[in-house]
């Protein structure tokens, strides 16, 4: 062999040496990373594993059932006692104003004149035939009385001067009309008619309001009416608190005066009235608040409302059953109190309710409980 092929087979030779060991160590890489996978999936499985071993500890108690009072509440309309509408009863010039809006006005206190020269004219006309016609009568009496003249003549005289005072009457009405007073103490509200607007008969002024009492209008729904009517007397009265506008108690307290006779068929309601005392003139006609209504419940079931949660508009809680698993179980609200929820249905005293801890379990885990006394 000549001496350029064995330089050729040399170096032939020598890349397949070299070829080899890097092919070794590719291998032992590949199958490292093929490995890896399944040293991560046994890693996680055990961890997995002891996770599910440790039974976690929760608080637990149990319902509470006991006498206790609710308090509900109710949006509420707030009116006067006596609240009118001032209207024109004449017709004409709107002459005078004596009052403002907002006013406070006394019983009898004039507040409106319509101008009167038209009924000032007809009541002085009516005078001048009343005195004519007692004149008249006067002298027809005489005749009489000397038998000159008939009693028929008499008896026409009389029934003349009669009618004439009624037409005095009338006048006098109707210019007395022209002048419009308050008919009650109470507060004016806005005018609807300035001085010198042209007003016809009938016409709306203003209005007036009586609020040294206060009428507020609720609606309580029928099952809550039959509880109700169930666990108070006729004689007593019912006791209701105001909760106004601005989220502030009305410092004086209400009683319900009136229910009406008849529920509402659309909503199933039926409407109260409760009347407040309202000595410093807060409240005013037209404002809005709520009604807090206070009743007793008799063996209610309460639970925290901590306990509790929720899955599309549906409430639930966590039960310990047998073996110390939890289930889910749906619960029915009957009143809510601060903190608190009254159970209608779901749950009885002997049942075990986990108060922690709920976002941690899931309906059918075990866990272990530190169970704390419903009181």
């Amino acid at each position: 062999m000549d001496k350029p092929c064995e330089q050729r087979a040399a170096y032939i030779s020598a890349s397949f040496a070299l070829f080899q060991e890097l092919n070794k160590k590719f291998m032992k890489r590949i199958l490292l990373i093929a490995a890896l996978p399944a040293i991560l999936i046994m890693v996680g499985c055990g961890g997995q594993n002891e996770h599910h071993s440790e039974v976690a500890t929760f608080r637990a108690t149990s319902p509470l059932k006991k006498d206790t009072t609710i308090t509900s509440k109710y949006v509420c309309q707030i009116h006067s006692t006596q609240h009118i509408e001032l209207r024109a009863l004449e017709k004409g010039y709107l002459e005078k104003i004596y009052v403002d809006e907002g006013q406070f006005v006394k019983k009898g206190q004039l507040m409106f004149q319509i101008m009167p020269r038209l009924y000032q004219a007809e009541l002085e006309r009516a005078q001048a035939e009343t005195n004519y016609a007692e004149i008249e009568y006067q002298n027809t009496l005489k005749l009489a009385n000397n038998n000159i003249v008939a009693p028929n003549e008499l008896a026409l005289a009389k029934a003349n001067l009669d009618k004439v005072k009624a037409q005095l009457s009338l006048a006098q009405v109707h210019l007395d009309f022209t002048l419009v007073r308050a008919p009650f103490d109470g507060i004016m509200d806005h005018f609807y008619a300035r001085h010198g607007s042209l007003v016809n008969e009938g016409d709306l002024l203003s209005t007036l309001s009586d609020n040294h009492e206060m009428w507020v209008y609720f609606n309580v729904p029928e099952a809550e009416y039959l509880d109700l009517t169930s666990t108070i007397s006729e004689d007593s009265a019912v006791v209701v608190s105001l909760l106004m506008a601005n989220n502030k108690l009305f410092e004086f307290p209400g009683r319900v005066t009136t229910i009406e006779a008849d529920f509402n068929n659309e909503t199933g309601n039926i409407a109260f009235r409760a009347t407040f005392p309202n000595p410093k003139g807060l409240l005013r006609h037209g404002e809005t608040g709520s009604i807090l209504m206070d009743a007793p419940m008799n063996d209610a079931l309460l639970i925290p409302q901590k306990a509790t949660f929720e899955i599309l508009d549906k409430k639930y809680v966590y039960v310990v059953e047998e073996n110390n698993t939890v289930h889910s179980r749906q619960i029915t609200i009957k009143a809510e109190m601060p903190d608190l929820f009254v159970i209608d249905k779901g749950l009885d005293a002997k049942d075990i309710i986990l108060l922690e801890g709920l976002r941690k379990v899931r309906d059918g885990d075990k866990v272990s409980i530190n169970f704390k006394d419903p009181k």
